[in-house]
């Protein structure tokens, strides 16, 4: 299901972005968030679904942060 997790890269306005060593981490209000960067030096982070975090952290697509 999660072959690979995208974001928006706001620094060059790319979408779907495909997130490098990606940590899945839950924010205060229990959202789930995740953070990595696109090879070339840019930070990225994104939000999801649980059902997105969790799959993409079974699939080894992620790391689990919490």
């Amino acid at each position: 299901m999660a072959d690979q997790l995208t974001a928006y890269n706001v620094k060059t306005k790319e979408k779907g972005v495909p997130i490098m060593d990606a940590v899945v981490t839950k924010t205060a209000k229990g959202a789930y968030m995740v953070q990595g960067h696109d090879g070339k030096g840019n930070k990225l982070t994104t939000l999801c679904n649980e059902a997105k975090a969790l799959q993409a952290i079974k699939d080894g697509v992620a790391k689990q942060g919490w």
